[in-house]
């Protein structure tokens, strides 16, 4: 199965431009969706989610129109939103069974062996008997992904899942969503670059409500081989850096400033040649900085999958 979605756009009553012609492949696996606060991924989640209506373009999981057969959608579908409400004095078990009789699974016997079995494929079921109020952010998580399992969905969508996240629990819901993301569409929304990187297959980067640039995040990243340096700058440096050159980012390192820069050739002697990593070519997508001279390889790829993206 796959998700196939073409010139999608919405515009909000104030003139937002939320979605701008997205136009996506996705296939069975982790895809990661990765973009600033702002660029649409949310609004491209909740539509796919049946949750609000798109002004133009189409979207279809495998024969479904995800537009116009909501019910078909939602009976196949699992959600995670970036903000859930959970009832804080119920048990985790009890809310779970709640969920899973309002999927339709009507069989008390049923319904209790498919919740504990939730519970022990997220690592709750030790906590089963504990009020939803006494978990963690992670825990609350974990526990999203389990309502989301519910009915074998063949689409999983989740937002910004790990935002907030301690790095042990980023790490638990990291393993969660890949033993989940093999056989299945998952698709996930998010703003940190570590989150694509550690768990999926396929990326795109949607900025100001549009796909820049899709592909293997490997071999997207491996474009910029070659131009991308990097040297620690005193503070009082750094402005005169933006202002001559392209630069990437500039990281703390030890309490000072390490720039990383685009160039075709060594900016100065002073800067050495580093490996790009898809942190590096995040920026470099989002703040335009290839222009021009975005490789051919990315530039037909970012095409493919969003035709007359033109800024």
């Amino acid at each position: 199965m796959e998700l196939r979605i073409e010139s999608l756009s919405k515009q909000y009553p104030n003139g937002t431009r939320a979605l701008a012609d997205v136009s996506l492949t996705i296939r069975e696996g982790m895809f990661g969706l990765l973009g600033p606060n702002g660029a649409g991924k949310s609004t491209l989640m909740r539509t796919l989610a049946t949750l609000q209506e798109a002004d133009s373009g189409s979207a279809y999981l495998g024969d479904i129109n995800v537009l116009t057969q909501k019910g078909d959608v939602r009976r196949t579908l699992g959600y995670l939103p970036q903000e859930f409400g959970l009832y804080p004095k119920v048990r985790a078990e009890d809310l779970l069974s709640h969920f899973a009789a309002l999927k339709g699974i009507a069989n008390a016997s049923e319904r209790r062996d498919l919740v504990q079995a939730l519970l022990r494929q997220t690592n709750l079921y030790e906590y089963r008997h504990q009020p939803l109020g006494s978990f963690s952010g992670g825990m609350k998580q974990r526990f999203g992904i389990a309502q989301a399992l519910i009915g074998n969905p063949r689409l999983i969508i989740v937002d910004e899942p790990t935002a907030g996240l301690d790095p042990e629990e980023r790490v638990r819901f990291h393993n969660l969503l890949s033993a989940i993301g093999e056989n299945i569409i998952v698709i996930l929304s998010t703003h940190i670059v570590s989150d694509v990187s550690d768990l999926c297959r396929a990326m795109a980067i949607l900025h100001g409500g549009r796909v820049l640039v899709t592909g293997e995040p490997t071999a997207l990243v491996e474009q910029l081989n070659g131009r991308v340096w990097q040297r620690i700058v005193p503070q009082a440096e750094v402005t005169a850096y933006r202002e001559r050159l392209d630069v990437i980012s500039v990281r703390l390192f030890a309490g000072r400033n390490l720039v990383r820069l685009l160039g075709d050739h060594q900016p100065g002697p002073q800067f050495e040649p580093v490996s790009p990593d898809l942190e590096d070519l995040y920026f470099v997508t989002i703040k335009g900085l290839l222009g021009e001279g975005l490789p051919a390889a990315v530039h037909q790829e970012s095409e493919d999958s969003s035709a007359g993206h033109a800024n």
